[in-house]
């Protein structure tokens, strides 16, 4: 009786592992993802709900309600218009000029702490480059400072919806390439003008790249953080991820309120996922079939041309030019002084201790972060795709690996502050801390950018190879591995590249012997040092460029768009 019982304990413990196991991977992402969640909001229903009280029982929580509300409502509506139209532009481009369709991306290597600090220095009232060039025309004359406040809340708008009118771009480009040209031809033989196809044929088709596209913005405008911190405070101007900053930076950290907080940011996200579902339904009902990809049926245009180089002017081009005088001066000042041009910054910069070890820490954490997101969002991408075993693990882990790219990070932050310093695992103050941040933000990229390459692959060299009598691991490691080896290497350059200028969550689980580029660069800021400042900003941008090159290179220069 024992002998036949021993085999069969041996085959239901063989057929139990990949169970278990998906079940280890699943408990062990959604600790990371859920368990700083939770701990806030459990923090916030205490002593009756004290958190919330203290959140919402303030006169002024309804106007920065309405400030949250308003920021990211006005730079959606922006980016929504601007990116649209530079998506259009795109396919308009003469041949010779297509590498221009990149420059709209561009923004997005750029850091938000760096871009923000570069229109300070073009806008501030007194000393701004742009102010004081603007105060020599005739109507403007008489003012001692502006005309323009890049404090106010309608230039902190413009300011954000140029930098989500590159995410929206992207996702619209995106939709043109998946339209069928042969409608466009034919409406335009069935005698519709150029702009009624635009409107009754082309907008219709990409209605699901403009839903997903928009409230992918709408959510990051509803998180943004470094434009209010850098210029709202300054002008009185409060929105809710700045509220959380307040309530964890004082002494003592009020957990509660800050919990209470985020809330409306948490479930406004897991709303509009709902919503998109809702709109989009079922995304076959967009796809159209032919031979044919999307193409610009009228001839190239000068104004395509002039567009899209007058959008990267704005949004690129004028904020690194500031910063780049301003590290050049000696100091800030709105006149501009060739003749006192200097490197002294520069020098400075990797000169002293603290700044050279916060760009140490910057390289060295987002390496070993990218190392070990690599491999979690590799059995991920696994398990969507090849889990169908699992359904209700399956349908958790596309949830949990979702979340963050839903949830504000500074939401995440507050979480990792409260959980990371108290038992079982007290790690404030050390590397690990904001390592486990930037896995824990980067799951939806590993992800998603490693399930693209997979499903690219198909199945049939999986097949292939456990036909020929090898088992999972061994087709994994000589199969499937070098096959998505430029899956792999541009999944991990584009997330050293978000990782080297994150900011936000960093900011609060920092300490003050743990800096990274974008919190020793918010450090000086508060001190006035604006040239370190501008210095700081141009590191982290030839940083993250080169990580961008480095990422097309080896991943094509379409990376961007496998997100």
């Amino acid at each position: 009786m024992s002998a036949p019982a021993m085999p069969l304990a041996l085959t239901r413990t063989r057929r139990l592992l990949p169970r278990l196991a998906a079940l280890a991977f699943l408990a062990g992402i959604g600790y990371l993802v859920i368990a700083p969640l939770v701990g806030l909001q459990r923090l916030a229903f205490e002593d009756g709900a004290r958190g919330y009280e203290a959140a919402f029982d303030r006169p002024e929580v309804a106007q920065t309600l309405r400030t949250t509300v308003g920021l990211a409502l006005g730079s959606l509506a922006i980016a929504l218009v601007l990116g649209t139209l530079l998506a259009w532009a795109a396919t308009r481009l003469p041949p010779r000029l297509r590498l221009l369709r990149a420059l709209p991306i561009l923004p997005i290597v750029v850091p938000a702490v760096a871009a923000v600090t570069g229109w300070a220095f073009l806008f501030s009232p007194r000393p701004g480059y742009l102010n004081a060039l603007l105060r020599n025309l005739p109507w403007w004359n008489h003012l001692q400072e502006g005309p323009v406040d890049v404090y106010s809340l309608p230039w902190i708008v413009v300011i954000t919806g140029f930098g989500l009118t590159a995410f929206v771009y992207l996702f619209v480009s995106s939709g043109f390439a998946g339209i069928n040209s042969e409608l466009i031809e034919a409406a335009q033989v069935s005698g519709s003008s150029a702009v009624g196809v635009f409107f009754r044929v082309t907008l219709p088709l990409l209605r699901p790249s403009l839903v997903y596209g928009g409230f992918v913005a709408l959510l990051l405008g509803l998180g943004q953080f470094t434009g209010p911190l850098l210029l709202g405070r300054t002008g009185g101007i409060n929105v809710l991820t700045t509220d959380m900053y307040v309530a964890v930076s004082q002494s003592p950290i009020d957990y509660g309120r800050a919990a209470a907080i985020g809330s409306p940011l948490l479930l406004f996200g897991i709303a509009v996922v709902v919503l998109q579902k809702v709109i989009l339904g079922d995304h076959s009902r967009f796809v159209t079939h032919g031979g044919k990809a999307f193409r610009a049926t009228s001839r190239p245009s000068r104004l395509a041309v002039a567009g899209i180089l007058t959008y990267s002017v704005l949004a690129l081009g004028l904020p690194l030019g500031a910063l780049a005088l301003v590290s050049l001066s000696p100091f800030w000042s709105g006149s501009v002084d060739p003749g006192g041009f200097t490197l002294a910054n520069f020098r400075q910069v990797f000169a002293e201790s603290g700044i050279t070890d916060a760009i140490v820490n910057s390289l060295t954490i987002s390496v070993i972060s990218v190392a070990i997101a690599l491999p979690v969002g590799f059995v991920a991408a696994s398990l969507l795709l090849k889990g169908r075993k699992f359904p209700i693990i399956r349908a958790a882990v596309d949830f949990i690996v979702a979340m963050p790219l839903g949830i504000p990070a500074v939401v995440f932050g507050a979480g990792f502050l409260l959980t990371y310093s108290r038992e079982p695992f007290i790690l404030y103050g050390t590397r690990e801390v904001i390592v486990l941040v930037y896995v824990t933000l980067m799951l939806p990229f590993t992800t998603r950018m490693q399930l693209a390459g997979m499903v690219a692959l198909g199945d049939a060299y999986q097949e292939a190879s456990r036909t020929s009598g090898a088992g999972p691991v061994r087709t994994t490691t000589e199969i499937m591995l070098p096959l998505l080896r430029p899956t792999i290497a541009g999944a991990a350059a584009l997330m050293f590249v978000l990782l080297t200028h994150e900011f936000t969550a960093s900011l609060l689980v920092r300490a003050p012997t743990t800096q990274v580029m974008g919190t020793i660069l918010f450090d000086y800021w508060g001190n006035g040092s604006y040239p370190l400042v501008a210095a700081i900003a141009l590191v982290m941008t030839l940083v993250t460029g080169a990580g961008v090159f480095v990422a097309m290179a080896v991943a094509g220069s379409d990376i961007f768009d496998k997100l």
